[in-house]
């Protein structure tokens, strides 16, 4: 039986104070699974890494799992008809009567981007007033463009996860809109009421700090920081310091995060290497900088952002603008 679904908001997590990466992972240690299943990947995308652009969650899920010995099973076996939602948008760009209907699937992401923008927290995920708001975002654009190519298949899909769960026992997480399909055949596994954890409060700020804003407390995100004191966090601090033109001081920060082990989370080691780089290049060390970039691209996996710093700063020293 399964005991706890949960859903991944991609991206959005980082939106979330009440539902972040560490609340998934709290909530998953109080279930106590002898197995996560992973309903929106399959085996390919796990194996290799292709999950890396679409649910960050997973960079903090995995080497949890993998700590404790739990194994992580995806499931979706067609998950290469998710790829049908993106070509179907794009075979109605190219028709000339589709940009009133591209407009209108717009239309339906931005109800969406809406809804996950709202403070949640694991009670309101399982909440039947969000699911059923959900469930009417969904319904309308199922009822516009149908259940099939334009969906990526999805209730298709679900529907074979279902049947793989069939008499096994675990948690499940599953992206938002794929969430919403099992948590009708899962009621009694959805997200209740929880109280957060130090690790929430730490990520909490961590994700407050990737967002950097002009009116943010930027005094008060490095008290935080350097309490937290790991590469991570050391890394974001550097980045404020940065954004404030104290560039010595971000690159003395940056000094003691290389001196550390920053390979996790792993889109972390790409990030250090290339704002390495580019604080090298300020400080007039140009082939330290270089070695930098090379170790950008030399990493079997780095986020965009990163690899075009990386291939800016191999053309050309960095320089702050005038």
């Amino acid at each position: 039986m399964v005991r706890m679904l949960l859903p991944s908001l991609g991206p959005f997590h980082i939106l979330h104070p009440r539902y972040n990466a560490a609340t998934v992972l709290a909530l998953l240690e109080e279930a106590r699974p002898k197995v996560v299943y992973l309903a929106s990947h399959s085996e390919v995308e796990l194996e290799g890494g292709l999950w890396r652009e679409e649910d960050p969650l997973l960079f903090h899920l995995l080497p949890w799992a993998e700590e404790r010995g739990i194994p992580v099973v995806a499931l979706d076996e067609e998950a290469h008809l998710k790829g049908e939602a993106e070509a179907f948008r794009q075979a109605l760009a190219q028709h000339p009567l589709g940009k009133p209907h591209l407009e209108r699937m717009r239309g339906f992401d931005q109800e969406l981007l809406q809804l996950l923008r709202l403070p949640l927290t694991p009670e309101d995920l399982g909440s039947e007033g969000f699911l059923s708001r959900l469930r009417q975002v969904y319904g309308g654009f199922v009822q516009a463009f149908g259940e099939g190519p334009a969906t990526g298949f999805r209730a298709r899909r679900m529907e074979g996860v279902v049947k793989a769960l069939k008499g096994k026992e675990g948690a499940v997480v599953a992206e938002l809109l794929d969430y919403l399909f099992l948590s009708e055949r899962l009621p009694l596994a959805l997200p209740k009421v929880h109280e957060p954890t130090e690790a929430e409060r730490q990520r909490a700020l961590l994700d407050r700090a990737w967002q950097l804003k002009e009116g943010d407390d930027w005094v008060g995100l490095l008290e935080g920081l350097f309490q937290i004191g790991s590469p991570e966090a050391l890394y974001l601090a550097a980045q404020i310091y940065l954004a404030a033109g104290e560039w010595r001081e971000a690159l003395a920060l940056m000094e003691e995060v290389f001196r550390m082990d920053f390979q996790h989370p792993g889109y972390l080691p790409g990030y250090v290497l290339a704002r390495f780089g580019q604080l090298l290049d300020l400080a007039g060390e140009r082939e330290r900088a270089l070695r930098a970039y090379r170790g950008v691209l030399a990493l079997s996996w780095a986020p965009e952002e990163a690899r075009s710093v990386a291939l800016a700063g191999l053309r050309s020293p960095f320089r702050l603008p005038s």
